[in-house]
């Protein structure tokens, strides 16, 4: 993330709780399925993407970008 000029340093992931799904208007979830928390009237959307610890450089940097045009999109469609 460096490399596009976002500082993540400061992170660490963090598991979905129910007051941050709470919080959120659209809930994007990255392959937790039924481990993720559920609150009625939110609206849910499913990225099934590849935990990218462990992979190579490359693969983590087509995930990053595609992520990327994922959000983007999402944004448009808000």
């Amino acid at each position: 993330m460096r490399e596009i000029g976002v500082d993540l340093s400061g992170r660490t992931p963090q598991k979905l709780s129910d007051e941050l799904a709470e919080w959120a208007d659209v809930v994007v979830t990255m392959g937790c399925g039924d481990a993720c928390p559920y609150i009625p009237g939110k609206r849910y959307i499913d990225w099934d993407l590849p935990d990218p610890k462990g992979l190579p450089l490359d693969e983590v940097r087509a995930l990053r970008d595609d992520i990327a045009h994922r959000t983007e999109a999402l944004v448009r469609e808000l």
